[in-house]
């Protein structure tokens, strides 16, 4: 009866996991989903504590307790700026708990275990190991712990190759003979190396694709140590999560013009054509904010598209509350969210939510694009590379072929941006040098709290 009992919950908890990914699919449900999926996350822990082959509970408890006292401030102190950082040290937290659930396993079974089972704890160990190790590098390129430029050699692909190979021929070894600790632990410390090696030549820029996949990879071990341990809701949560980790990161590959053979093997670090463009010679047109509030108050149509930049100076209440003083003017107002804006897919439509920015004003780049063409103004808020017509027009740019946004299309383009440096990509942006574009300089808050101050007055 009890076993019935906890196969249902964990049923249960396995519907409130697919309710809540199909929520997120939607910004107006994306709450709702987060609801419903951590809701399937408390059925699925209630049901595993009842199982029967727990003997003591005290080790869970303290177990609990530290979660709770580390998950709180990582879900509620992390400001959303860091949020691709917090992201990258829960896939290494998760990846680690599937690994030494498998260490675990294989400690306690490993001169009786079946070769299917090895198979699956192989799996487990392998793709958790190299998860750990590649998350904490992604999480210290972010955080700028270590360096965010590709970091590469002579030989890499040579090493990294043969890395691996020796790696899965181990696994294979271990599925045919599961009694050698030694090729298990070998096995799991090459694995350590190849995270290491996987996310070294990546640029900082790229992160937020590689972190999506590793979260594909936790998924995979996650799964797989579900099969290991006949945990049903591990085997579906896992899958999930692979999956919807996968499809995210060909989607982002897709918007940053990545070939997804080089995402998933780390190849990243390649050498790319330089572009030969520079900005010798070229010149910006500074705007003040009285002549940037009039072109606003006076516009039909205002285009906003939301960058990093506003993220950082958290910004996007003072984009609310100009984009209303716009609407009492009777112009009208769009944010054009680009998929890769930020440092994470929907960086910028949770925080436009965060500031009740109404969800049927966002929309996405292929919505928006045409929309361009008929804009009196395009305000760009710290975005770079997202906005980059050397994407269309230097074929020796990194960045070339990228979908980009449409801002140079509008009759007019005011940037806020505190400098002229370049964005992640490294490069000069053609954008702040076209005729059309009028440079306000500044701090995207106090820049935006001067335009509000000054479009009241118009």
């Amino acid at each position: 009866m009890r076993d019935t009992i906890i196969q249902l919950v964990y049923l249960a908890s396995s519907v409130l996991f697919i309710l809540g990914l199909r929520s997120l699919t939607k910004a107006d449900s994306a709450r709702r989903g987060m609801q419903q999926a951590a809701l399937g996350m408390l059925f699925a822990i209630i049901a595993t504590l009842a199982q029967q082959e727990i003997v003591r509970y005290d080790w869970i408890a303290a177990g609990l307790i530290i979660g709770t006292i580390i998950g709180i401030p990582l879900g509620v102190m992390v400001p959303m700026t860091a949020m691709p950082q917090r992201i990258a040290i829960s896939h290494m937290f998760g990846a680690l708990a599937a690994t030494l659930v498998g260490v675990a396993e294989y400690w306690l079974h490993s001169t009786d275990i079946g070769h299917a089972r090895m198979g699956a704890l192989g799996f487990e160990v392998l793709f958790g190991s190299l998860t750990v190790t590649g998350s904490f590098m992604a999480f210290g390129k972010l955080q700028e712990i270590i360096t965010g430029r590709p970091v590469t050699y002579r030989g890499q692909n040579a090493v990294n190759l043969t890395l691996f190979a020796v790696t899965i021929g181990m696994f294979v070894y271990l599925i045919v003979e599961p009694a050698s600790p030694i090729v298990f632990y070998t096995m799991m410390g090459l694995a350590f190396l190849i995270g290491i090696f996987m996310v070294l030549p990546i640029g900082g820029a790229d992160m937020p694709v590689v972190i999506s996949l590793l979260n594909s990879y936790a998924g995979l071990a996650s799964s797989a140590t579900g099969f290991a341990i006949g945990n049903n809701v591990l085997i579906i949560a896992g899958a999930l999560d692979g999956a919807s980790g996968f499809i995210l990161s060909i989607i982002m590959s897709k918007a940053m013009n990545r070939s997804f053979n080089n995402i998933l093997f780390g190849a990243f670090g390649t050498v790319q054509a330089a572009s030969t463009k520079s900005a010798a010679g070229l010149s910006v047109r500074a705007i003040s904010a009285e002549d940037a509030a009039i072109q606003l108050a006076y516009a039909k149509l205002v285009i906003v598209v939301p960058g990093y930049g506003m993220a950082v100076a958290q910004a996007q209440h003072v984009v609310r509350e100009l984009a209303e003083l716009i609407e009492k003017h009777g112009g009208e107002v769009k944010y054009a969210i680009h998929p890769v804006a930020g440092r994470m897919p929907g960086h910028m439509n949770v925080l436009l939510a965060e500031a009740d920015v109404p969800y049927d004003r966002l929309y996405d780049m292929d919505e928006i694009n045409p929309e361009f063409d008929r804009a009196d103004v395009a305000l760009v808020i710290g975005a770079n590379d997202v906005v980059n017509p050397a994407a269309r027009t230097d074929p020796g740019s990194p960045i070339y072929g990228m979908p980009i946004l449409n801002a140079d299309r509008a009759q007019s383009v005011i940037v806020l941006k505190r400098s002229m440096n370049p964005g992640f990509a490294g490069i000069e942006n053609e954008l702040f040098y076209n005729e059309k574009t009028s440079m306000l300089f500044g701090d995207a808050k106090s820049s935006l709290s001067k335009l509000v101050s000054e479009v009241k007055t118009v």
